[in-house]
């Protein structure tokens, strides 16, 4: 009698440090889901697939997926199992190893093994490379239509994404970069 005890309280024990530990999770699953929706078409083809999306149960069982498995794996692994992912390029040059482990990307040259590391800091809303062991910031999100963009000289410039704003800047980066100069 005192082991069932024991063992229930224990039980007990475990289950409550887990409903307690007050770790959400990022709901991956989910969010891909909403993410896709939110590209389908207008607001109004949004809308409707949204509820169709709640009667069919896609959405209940993206959330029980997440919730009881996914987010789950996250809390114990540290990372989401849906955010790391390897993708291959293969150019001319050679072929290019992508890895995204949900916070940047690792591109590796497969010929050489020359790896260079991109970093997303959500904080500033940052991209920045990584070059031996030093982090150069070259793109800021400032808005939904707005990016400020390192220029060849190393300062920045805002950006309006948009094809004006895009082919104005590749056309400033060609003009003042070597590279493309004699071109």
């Amino acid at each position: 009698m005192k082991k069932f005890y024991l063992t229930v309280a224990t039980v007990l024990m475990v289950g409550a440090s887990l409903t307690f530990s007050s770790c959400i999770g990022s709901f991956g699953l989910t969010n891909r889901v909403l993410s896709w929706n939110n590209q389908v078409g207008s607001k109004f083809v949004n809308e409707l697939v949204f509820f169709a999306f709640w009667v069919l149960p896609v959405y209940e069982v993206t959330s029980i997926a997440d919730l009881l498995v996914l987010n789950s794996i996250e809390f114990w692994s540290g990372s989401n199992p849906l955010s790391a992912s390897t993708k291959t390029i293969d150019t001319e040059q050679g072929r290019y190893l992508v890895d995204c482990d949900g916070k940047g990307y690792t591109i590796t040259f497969e010929p050489t093994g020359q790896q260079t590391r991109l970093d997303f800091c959500e904080e500033t809303q940052t991209w920045s490379v990584n070059v031996g062991g030093e982090q150069y910031p070259f793109m800021t999100m400032l808005d939904d239509s707005h990016v400020r963009m390192i220029t060849p000289e190393g300062d920045f410039r805002t950006v309006t994404l948009d094809s004006r704003g895009v082919m104005a800047y590749g056309e400033m980066v060609r003009q003042n970069t070597p590279l493309f100069a004699h071109r």
